[in-house]
């Protein structure tokens, strides 16, 4: 069969919000290490429990696995589980596309936005090689953990930006919906994006052309 041309959607942005995992770093195999031992502790089926803990925070997939249990367990066990993730950096690679792509938003408005804590984020972007953007949104910075759009809202603020001005980069199912509440325009990267109702889907960001205008705007263009 002839091979199907790609589609290409052009966006135009004031500034860009970009999730972490998944976005920029792949971190699959410690984020399957850690949760698929703690399944086993908790006698929990392994799939069904990463089915659900891409883009939370730790604490909030503990509840919506545990549901009986306190939320001061799920604090303390998050605590621990996070040393764990962010002691273990084997297999944690950028995502194809990400260098050049943080590359090119160099000395312009673009923001971190992540479930991840400010120590997690240290050590997953330095083990991926990739630099830290001068804003990030952190655990630590919000009240409600994604699909509540207060991280991504505080993104567009740290830019002094609105949500309409901002485009979002994510991966997973909490982060999009996240955004969409933001009213925000999402691109959708990677596989599991794919059934997620982003604004356009890439299969990584080596498929996402950057340029500027002339008053210093994006000009993204995707390639889907």
């Amino acid at each position: 069969m002839p091979r199907q041309p790609q589609q290409s959607t052009e966006l135009r942005a004031r500034g860009l919000l970009l999730d972490m995992d998944g976005t920029l770093v792949n971190s699959d195999a410690v984020v399957e290490r850690c949760w698929r031992r703690w399944a086993d502790k908790h006698n929990l089926d392994q799939e069904h429990v990463l089915s659900v803990v891409h883009g939370r925070q730790g604490h909030t997939t503990m509840a919506a696995l545990l549901p009986h249990r306190p939320m001061a367990e799920n604090y303390a066990e998050n605590a621990l589980l996070l040393a764990e993730e962010t002691a273990d950096t084997e297999g944690v690679v950028p995502i194809d596309g990400a260098p050049a792509f943080l590359a090119a938003l160099q000395g312009r408005p673009h923001a971190l936005v992540t479930s991840a804590s400010t120590d997690l984020v240290a050590a997953r972007m330095g083990a991926a090689g990739l630099p830290l953007p001068p804003h990030r949104v952190t655990a630590e910075s919000v009240s409600a953990s994604k699909p509540d759009p207060e991280g991504f809202l505080k993104g567009a603020a740290a830019l002094g930006l609105t949500p309409q001005e901002c485009v979002v980069f994510e991966d997973a199912e909490v982060g999009i919906a996240a955004a969409r509440s933001a009213g925000m325009r999402v691109v959708g990267v990677g596989a599991r994006a794919v059934a997620q109702p982003a604004t356009v889907h890439v299969p990584s960001l080596d498929h996402v052309e950057v340029a500027f205008t002339e008053d210093g705007g994006f000009v993204l263009t995707v390639r889907s």
